[in-house]
């Protein structure tokens, strides 16, 4: 049984096609807008509309199964939970997008939260710049 199954019958929720659909193709993009999900679902199974896919990824996000980033001033990407935990490095001139591991950012994250209290998501962090290819 699927992890997706799981979840949702421990909340009382069936699987559908749908949804199996739309936590295959946020898996399969990897940091995915909703838009990217439902152009790539639709063609996959019956009413994927885009209403569908926003559903469907808050439904899985409450589920644990995936989670959102702000990589850019527009709608928000989606990733599975299943993939590594990682902070973006974001290139503004090329769009680029680049993983590092958070281990990287945990003396920052200790720091934050001995001086102010503040306890940092790792996996919604998000760097913006320029890239090693756009600085040259």
């Amino acid at each position: 049984m699927s992890d997706l199954a799981d979840a949702l019958r421990t909340r009382g929720l069936r699987l559908t096609a749908q949804r199996q659909v739309v936590l295959d193709a946020v898996r399969e993009l990897t940091h995915a807008t909703p838009e990217q999900v439902h152009a790539l679902a639709r063609g996959r199974a019956a009413g994927v509309n885009i209403t569908t896919v926003y559903r469907t990824l808050e439904l899985l996000e409450q589920l644990g199964l995936v989670t959102h980033t702000h990589l850019s001033h527009g709608a928000p990407a989606y990733h599975a939970t299943s993939e590594p935990a990682h902070v973006h490095l974001v290139c503004r001139a090329c769009g680029g997008i680049q993983e590092l591991a958070p281990d990287l950012f945990t003396p920052l994250a200790g720091a934050l939260l001995a001086n102010h209290g503040f306890a940092v998501d790792i996996d919604h962090v998000a760097f913006f710049g320029a890239c090693a290819d756009c600085r040259e």
